[in-house]
Formats: C-alpha cells, structure tokens, sequence
C-alpha cells in the first residue's frame, strides 16, 4: 500500500513526464509475462521512450496539470495500464509497440495522445506506418541538394565537354 506521501510523488513524477513527452502510448499489458515486459522496455529505451505501469487514479490526477492530454486521453484510463513516453520521435516508439503488437498478442494498443490530440489504436498503428524523424530529414535534404547538384553537374559538363572536343580534335591530327 502506498503512503500518501509516495501517491503524490507519484503523481508529480507522472505529470513531469506527461509534461516533457511529445507523445504518450496507452497499453494494455496483461498476459505478458516478465520476460517479454522487460524485452519491450529495453526496444523502448534506444528510442528514448519508456514504458511506465500506471495506477489509473494516478494517472488521471497527474493528467490534470496538462488539460489538452487529459481531454484526450483519461476516458481510456479503465482496467490494467502502461503509459509509453516518447520524448523525442514519437513515431519510432508507436512502430515498436505496433510490431511488438504483432509478436505478442497480449500486449493492446488502447489509445495515445500526441500534441494534444487523442489516437486510437488505429491513430496508432497509422503513426507507426510514417517515417521516422531521421528518414524524413534525409529525403528533405536530399529533395534541396538535387538542384545544387544538378546545376554543378551542368557547369562542370561545359569545361568537360571543351576538353573532349579538344582531345577528339587531336586524335584526328
């Protein structure tokens, strides 16, 4: 039994992380044992996210600091719960509960919140179709290199194209 105490460090502890998230998983973990809960978690940690068992009442105060989360996401607070964090890409974490999913049919994508919009499972599993922050970057950066590099390519063809005139000039002398 927790201390009072303990309940509202609890619920500070929740409300940091809700408050520096940039999205938050709700899943539904029972069936899985220790093994697979703590593989998951170690997924999780590279994508600098984290899965956290939450007790509802917890939760749902914590949520409170934070109205546009808590308007999204505290109606699905019923039954077991884990809370994922995604502090940096949230798409990188809901691809690896979407394709733990798959593995372990235990574990139930419930519901997510991200920018203060609600997800359901389906909001979920299509956030974990997109690309990852990193992909997204490079095919940006590579869409503005193709004219720079193309225009060097073309102004590098003209001297090119004056040397080999001159070379096939001298073979025929």
């Amino acid at each position: 039994m927790m201390t009072r105490a303990q309940k509202v460090q609890e619920i500070q502890v929740l409300s940091e992380k809700f408050g520096k998230s940039k999205a938050a998983f709700l899943v539904n973990f029972i069936g899985m044992n220790v093994e697979q809960v703590t593989d998951l978690r170690k997924k999780l940690i590279p994508l600098d996210s984290e899965m956290r068992v939450v007790r509802n009442t917890l939760a749902k105060l914590a949520l409170k600091d934070h109205p546009e989360m808590d308007e999204a996401i505290s109606s699905e607070f019923v039954g077991n719960n884990a809370v994922v964090f995604a502090y940096d890409d949230a798409s990188a974490p809901a691809k690896a509960l979407s394709e733990y999913s798959k593995n372990v049919e235990a574990l139930v994508l419930k519901a997510g919140v991200m920018d203060g919009k609600g997800l359901d499972e389906n909001g979920v599993k299509y956030l974990a179709t997109l690309p990852s922050k990193e992909e997204l970057q490079a095919k940006l950066l590579g869409t503005l290199m193709a004219p720079m590099s193309k225009f060097v390519r073309t102004l590098n063809e003209v001297p090119g194209s004056f040397v080999r005139t001159l070379n096939a000039y001298k073979d025929t002398k």
